[in-house]
């Protein structure tokens, strides 16, 4: 048997303690992306009496050919025809946080109107120092917001049925992003149904709870983007590790609730193909019936 020579025994040692070793930890994972910074201007957040004057004076109206003429009208409230004709259905839409600015609102009630279905999209910004925001901002600053867009929805109702060309049997109430919130929360009443676009009625940053009104048996409509910005779980900020990014399981009893889930789409889908498909069969099966 030949001797064990001192450099095999070192080097079998070393590889027993090589094997032993504890193996190198896994590089630490990337950290999710911060919160940008949000921001704050103005402070108003009620209505008075002048300003929901305003509100209805201001707001953006869309009516079919037939009611203001031979050709569809568009303009503000207080530009009305003075003799309409005729009683049509009329979706009563809150706007976002741009304001009636954002050009896709008046493209999408001119589409309404070529249905034959009226418009009225009321102007928040008539209240004067209205606050605005730039996202992430506390929760209760959301939900100021939240209160002073649910005023607008009582106002702006009342104007509409003791306006001679709306039919208050075909009323519609509908909302894209903030102002989608207080329309998931109103119950209905009063409207032939719902609709709901760029919101997900779940818990997240946007809402102290989101306080959805499943509404059973009542209709409602919800289309967002699969990757919405905001509202869906590609939203690294979004504050709902479990959020779902639609009103599937606010409206999970409602057997007429629709959710359209558009993959891929913007946060503004008001005028998509795939959107104004769902509209349109929404508005065949509630007001154009």
């Amino acid at each position: 048997m030949r001797p064990i020579r001192p450099f095999a025994v070192l080097a079998t040692a070393t590889l027993l303690l090589a094997g032993c070793a504890t193996p190198p930890a896994p590089p630490a994972a990337p950290a999710a992306p911060a919160a940008p910074v949000g921001e704050i201007k103005g402070s108003a957040t009620r209505h008075d009496a002048a300003s929901l004057q305003r509100l209805v004076a201001q707001a953006q109206v869309a009516l079919p050919a037939g009611v203001a003429g031979a050709e569809p009208w568009f303009g503000r409230w207080s530009a009305l025809p003075a003799e309409p004709r005729g009683r049509v259905p009329v979706v009563l839409f809150l706007h976002g946080s741009s304001g009636l600015s954002l050009k896709a609102i008046e493209e999408w009630q001119r589409w309404l109107a070529a249905r034959g279905v009226a418009s009225v999209a009321p102007d928040s910004f008539a209240l004067p120092d209205r606050l605005t925001y730039k996202s992430p901002v506390a929760k209760d600053v959301y939900e100021r917001i939240h209160a002073l867009r649910a005023s607008e929805i009582g106002a702006m109702q009342a104007a509409l049925v003791q306006a001679r060309w709306v039919d208050a049997q075909r009323l519609l109430l509908a909302g894209t992003s903030e102002g989608a919130v207080p329309v998931a929360r109103h119950d209905g009443a009063g409207f032939a149904g719902r609709m709901l676009f760029a919101w997900s009625c779940e818990d997240n940053y946007f809402v102290q709870a989101h306080g959805t009104a499943a509404a059973p048996e009542r209709p409602v409509l919800n289309v967002i983007s699969s990757t919405d910005p905001f509202f869906s779980p590609a939203n690294a900020w979004l504050g709902n590790a479990a959020a779902r990014g639609h009103c599937g399981a606010a409206f999970a009893q409602n057997k007429a609730a629709t959710v359209v889930l558009i993959a891929g789409a913007p946060h503004t889908l008001l005028n998509l193909p795939a959107a104004r498909h769902a509209v349109d069969g929404f508005l065949k099966d509630t007001v154009l019936r």
